[in-house]
């Protein structure tokens, strides 16, 4: 028997969700409205949600504004391990309740949450803007991915409800059927605090599992407003719990519980690797092996050929690198030039970023807003200051004015291949520029790193895009685009190495993270 036991919907097929176009007075009208109307809610205070109750932590923090940070935008609950430890044992109690409810009811509260999201798209947007540091572009990317989400896995699950027929042998009946997993944890990071976050919940729900979603402590609203968007789409109280707290404190104990039956992971490589080894051991009543699915960052590159054409180029390195603030784990953080095309490339390039204004992310028309925080601006100028001795400052350089975490867009050229602004992840607005010998040169380049996201090739020379196809090693590239910007459906994302599971987001297959197959065979007369 199948594990539909109610008649499935019959949905439309699967259409991204249309990006508004800011340049239009209404569109931009719609946000400075919402931002209007979400400004006198901040300061409030949110509590925890465990079985549909709302709980106290210890003490509270804050998140502020990165663009105004004595702006506060919520007030949030410290968790502990105890009510980490209490959240987990809520959602696997209620596992089995919501592991029965028909995948058609499942599947229509995914699209009523879709609907739910859409509804509120642009207060989603004001929220991203004033939290995040989103600009009114990125804010608008971000809300739709979410509603792609919701949409594009809620058709995967119909799919996965209604498998394929196994080879029958005679005499028997057989088939496969595929089960939730149990009890997961879900934990979204900062910069895509809304599309991650409903990406990695809704899967985990479409597909009949519970989850503990533990959000970054720097865009907790944001996930208290989604948590909202669940709860009025019709999504039991039980099905999820919310809780907010330091990672070491409740994400360690989330991860390390008995019963946590997975680990939906987004961040970076230290933090992803310490939830793996953490999942790994198994606990005292632990039954199952834990499962993992992460995804952890990238030193992504894009490779300009002689044969690329130089304007174009130009103009999806800039993009990509500098896009959020370079804050993005596909964003380009490297560019591997031809040297026939070196100098007029950087050129071109100076000028190009010198046009970015940078400045407080509700300001329409801002490329730049601020980085998240206080320790991500140190960290990042750090490495500015690095990447100064390692080759040779082309623009930026420093902090840009403005009370917020303001970063000046920066490109250093002639960098070495080991030198660390080529090789660690600095997820700023910072672009290291090397020079290739030839196109052979240039991929021994993009490959010399632990990571392998994204990466794009601009050339107009067909065999060299076939070599980069079979031998640019990363979980998504791109031919003569920029390499950020993957599209629910359209580019499953994920990456190899330390890039994390290759789990590929928004791809026809992820939604087999969170199910386990079982294969049943009955003798027949």
């Amino acid at each position: 028997m199948s594990m539909a036991a109610a008649p499935l919907p019959r949905l439309a097929p699967f259409q991204n969700e249309p990006l508004r176009d800011f340049t239009l007075p209404e569109n931009r009208r719609a946000v400075e409205e919402a931002l209007s109307q979400v400004r006198p809610q901040l300061g409030r205070e949110y509590d925890l949600l465990i079985n549909g109750q709302r709980i106290k932590g210890d003490g509270t923090f804050r998140s502020l504004n990165p663009s105004r940070p004595s702006e506060v935008i919520g007030i949030h609950q410290k968790g502990t391990a105890g009510l980490a430890n209490r959240a987990v044992e809520a959602v696997h109690a209620c596992f089995q309740e919501w592991s029965r409810t028909p995948v058609a009811m499942r599947v229509d509260l995914v699209v009523r949450a879709a609907a739910e999201i859409r509804r509120r798209k642009s207060e989603f947007n004001a929220w991203l803007i004033l939290e995040a540091g989103k600009n009114f572009q990125e804010a608008e990317a971000d809300t739709s991915e979410a509603i792609d989400f919701c949409e594009y896995y809620g058709r995967q699950m119909l799919k996965f409800a209604m498998p394929d027929p196994l080879v029958q042998l005679p005499g028997e009946r057989g088939e496969l059927v595929y089960l939730p997993l149990g009890a997961g944890v879900v934990i979204p990071p900062w910069n895509f605090p809304l599309a991650i976050l409903a990406g990695m919940s809704i899967a985990a729900l479409a597909a009949g599992n519970t989850v503990v979603i533990k959000p970054s402590s720097d865009t907790p609203t944001i996930a208290a407003k989604f948590a909202e968007a669940l709860l009025a789409a019709g999504f039991p109280p039980y099905s999820f719990a919310l809780l907010t707290g330091s990672g070491g404190t409740v994400g360690d104990a989330l991860v390390e519980h008995p019963k946590t039956r997975f680990v939906s992971f987004t961040g970076s490589r230290d933090v992803g690797l310490r939830i793996n080894e953490l999942a790994a051991k198994p606990r005292k009543g632990q039954i199952w092996i834990k499962r993992v699915v992460a995804e952890m960052g990238g030193k992504d590159a894009i490779l300009v050929d002689s044969d690329a054409d130089l304007d174009q180029a130009v103009a999806g390195v800039v993009a990509s690198a500098y896009g959020y603030q370079g804050q993005k784990c596909s964003a380009c953080s490297r560019a591997i030039v031809d040297e026939k095309l070196y100098d007029a490339f950087l050129e071109k390039l100076k000028a190009r970023v010198a046009e970015l204004k940078v400045g407080p992310s509700d300001q329409f028309g801002v490329d730049l807003g601020p980085v998240i925080n206080e320790g991500a601006c140190r960290s990042i100028l750090r490495y500015i200051e690095v990447g100064k001795n390692e080759g040779r400052l082309v623009t930026g350089g420093g902090p840009a004015p403005g009370d917020g975490y303001f970063i000046q867009p920066t490109v250093i050229a002639g960098v070495d291949a080991k030198a660390r602004v080529f090789q660690e992840e600095i997820f700023g607005p910072v672009l290291a520029v090397a020079k290739a010998r030839d196109f052979e040169h240039a991929l021994e380049l993009a490959n010399d790193s632990e990571y392998g996201l994204t990466g794009a090739v601009y050339t107009k020379n067909p065999e060299k895009i076939r070599q980069a196809r079979q031998r640019f090693f990363v979980g998504n590239l791109y031919i003569n685009r920029k390499c950020t910007g993957a599209m629910v459906g359209c580019h499953p994302f994920g990456g190899f190495n330390m890039s994390g599971t290759d789990s590929k987001a928004g791809g026809p297959d992820y939604l087999l993270q969170f199910l386990q197959a079982k294969s049943i065979a009955e003798k027949v007369s």
